[in-house]
């Protein structure tokens, strides 16, 4: 059988409808980590909204979002089909719990001062979902990516001893994303980037219900009392929440996992910028050491990636056809 080496000029053919969806893809996953790169200035326009008062509209708006968009797109038989599976109803309401312990620390670290410090969160995920792979998913790990863990341990240790403090806003978050995404990894593509958002959303109403009442009872809300400019965007919590959520969906489903393990560190990336330069956050030479051996375990862990990713496809190219 003859394989042609010329380009495809069909563009219905099957070369150009993947390359295309690959590009499509690549854009989503970048929009979505360049929307989580900058959203440190977006929430400290909300001032002097609190944190907790943040996160509970931000809930309650992402649900009165998502509804519209099931709404709009009439995907409402396939939300039924989840609520009627208890297995599924109990990994989002776990998945909610999880989210909510994430955008609550990123929203007190934000606030309070802390933006180097959730950048650094984001650069210790990746490191710290392949621990989680180790220690509850059973998975054996290459001698790399043990490099990669260590230098991270390291990392910390440094940033401890020589700064002077723990890193529990980092930490908490790297975890929370971590164990959030073997959650969704357990869902599946049982449920969709929407319907998981809904549920996810709904679970954690009563929280956010309670939220608002002390908040209420203690500072004050503050959506309608801070003018329409301010009014406006924290009535856009949920649009801002849930955009990127769905953009990393639809990418992630289109583009090679190497893909977005690479674009991913665009989001730390910018926050680190925006901590270190444009709020002019505190960098003392300890925290430069502990980030940059962050950076390397990183660098590590990223050619690691790539080197396997590329070795797979080359056996898949050279196995028989069945």
């Amino acid at each position: 059988m003859k394989v042609s080496t010329e380009p495809n000029e069909n563009p219905g053919s099957p070369v150009v409808d993947a390359g295309r969806e690959r590009l499509i893809g690549g854009v989503f996953g970048f929009a979505s980590y360049l929307i989580w790169g900058f959203l440190p200035l977006y929430f400290l326009l909300l001032t002097p909204t609190t944190a907790w008062e943040v996160v509970a509209w931000r809930i309650l708006l992402s649900l009165v979002f998502c509804v519209l968009l099931l709404a709009v797109t009439r995907t409402w038989g396939r939300f039924g089909v989840i609520i009627r599976q208890r297995r599924l109803l109990l990994l989002t309401a776990l998945a909610g719990v999880l989210i909510y312990v994430n955008w609550q620390t990123y929203l007190l670290g934000t606030l309070t001062g802390h933006v180097i410090e959730t950048s650094l969160g984001y650069f210790i995920n990746p490191i710290v979902t392949v621990l989680l792979g180790v220690l509850i998913l059973r998975e054996r790990l290459r001698i790399t990516q043990w490099i990669a863990i260590a230098l991270a341990v390291v990392a910390v240790g440094v940033i401890v001893v020589g700064y002077g403090g723990f890193p529990w806003i980092a930490l908490t978050l790297a975890f929370s994303f971590g164990f959030y995404g073997l959650v969704k990894k357990q869902i599946g593509p049982s449920v969709d980037a929407v319907s998981g958002l809904t549920l996810e959303s709904f679970w954690l109403v009563p929280i956010a219900v309670v939220q608002l009442v002390v908040v209420g009872a203690t500072t004050g809300i503050t959506i309608g009392t801070e003018g329409l400019g301010h009014g406006v965007l924290l009535g856009l919590a949920g649009v801002v929440t849930a955009t990127p959520l769905l953009l990393f969906a639809s990418g992630a489903r289109r583009v090679p996992l190497s893909v977005m393990g690479m674009l991913q560190f665009i989001a730390p990336i910018l926050q680190f910028i925006i901590g270190a330069w444009v709020l002019g956050e505190p960098m003392p030479l300890e925290r430069w050491i502990g980030f940059s051996i962050v950076w390397v375990a990183l660098i590590v862990l990223t050619l690691d990636s790539l080197v396997f990713a590329r070795r797979a496809r080359g056996v898949s190219d050279v196995a028989p056809v069945v």
